[in-house]
């Protein structure tokens, strides 16, 4: 188990831990001998290392994305610290958990899964909860659906995103339905829960968050399209109809020709959940720039995604105090052992 972090670490620290490579590149030095330039990753954070001496032998044992057990020195370096390698090794797969190494959602997958099968439970359209549970009682789609970030980098980018997003939606979507008349309330979470699922296929959530061959050829929307398609065709007497719409909502939940939708959505259903896919989407973007350092004062830095500078001030109403939100505690040595267990 891995119990020394980056956020740890402190200079003329000995350091022996694991950590994930995102960067690894070869200098050569003022005498001319190669040596590693890496950049080394954990939940905390990231550290840059050095390996000076047997650069050309230990280049061979570890590549990008691989996590290792690293032995070396912590030194000072521009203000921060930097790691002096003399050792390092690749680890196999059975002897870390990637939830040290990734950022995480705030809570733990399988909370959010046993919050998932209760909303699925509540469903009343048999023929909705027959897909849901086919498609969830599927081992490798539920620890994919727990585990995938909701996107590489603009929001709900970690470990267990996916899940967390598709959760927001729900609770989303079925306060819209009370409120607006005629939107089909289980046919609006469908859509929420399935929009997507391809995302399982399409983005990696082992070594650093990155785009499988099969995501970057076809992309989320037509594996999502294909995967419900083939569940569907399994279920006996399933309506062809209420099949059209499901897929309809997946095909066109970006909202635009532009923004990668084979389909501009033409229902009800679709539009809100076109909607409210993009403003809880830019939601969690903003809370989080909200928390980087970067930028001036109460101004972030320029955003190019909204086209502007986003505020970060805060008013804190005297009458209505504002309560901090509780923080997840980093997990017991029971939690990462079932989490061990699963990924084997």
């Amino acid at each position: 188990m891995k119990t020394i972090f980056v956020k740890d670490i402190k200079p003329g620290d000995p350091v022996e831990t694991s950590f994930l490579v995102v960067r690894k590149d070869t200098g050569i030095s003022r005498s001319g001998s190669p040596y590693l330039i890496l950049k080394l990753k954990d939940r905390t954070g990231e550290v840059d290392a050095r390996v000076w001496n047997d650069a050309e032998k230990l280049t061979t044992r570890f590549e990008r994305d691989d996590v290792v057990m690293v032995k070396g020195q912590s030194v000072p370096y521009q203000g921060g610290i930097q790691l002096n390698i003399m050792d390092i090794k690749r680890l196999n797969a059975e002897e870390f958990s990637m939830v040290d190494y990734l950022p995480s959602a705030r809570l733990r997958p399988e909370e959010m899964m046993r919050e998932l099968d209760s909303i699925i439970d509540g469903i009343r359209d048999r023929h909705i909860k027959r897909l849901l549970k086919s498609l969830f009682a599927d081992p490798h789609i539920r620890e994919r659906f727990m585990t995938v970030p909701a996107a590489r980098s603009f929001h709900h980018p970690y470990v267990g995103g996916l899940i967390e997003h598709v959760l927001s939606l729900c609770r989303l979507a079925t306060l819209v339905a009370s409120h607006y008349r005629g939107i089909n309330p289980d046919l609006l979470v469908a859509g929420a829960i399935l929009h997507d699922i391809g995302k399982i296929y399409e983005l990696s959530s082992t070594g650093s968050f990155d785009y499988t061959d099969e995501g970057r050829l076809l992309g989320h929307i037509v594996m999502g399209v294909e995967l419900v398609d083939s569940k569907i065709r399994e279920l006996e007497d399933f309506p062809g109809e209420l099949s059209m719409l499901l897929k309809h909502m997946i095909l066109s939940h970006h909202g635009h020709l532009e923004f990668g939708s084979p389909k501009r959505p033409k229902t009800l259903e679709a539009m809100v959940l076109f909607y409210l896919d993009d403003m809880d989407a830019k939601v969690n973007a903003i809370e989080a720039l909200m928390e980087k350092k970067e930028g001036r004062g109460n101004w972030s830095e320029y955003q190019r995604l909204f086209e502007r500078y986003i505020y970060k001030g805060r008013y804190i109403s005297e009458e209505v105090p504002q309560e901090e939100p509780a923080r997840q505690e980093d997990p017991s040595v029971e939690e990462l052992t079932l989490w061990n267990e699963r990924e084997k």
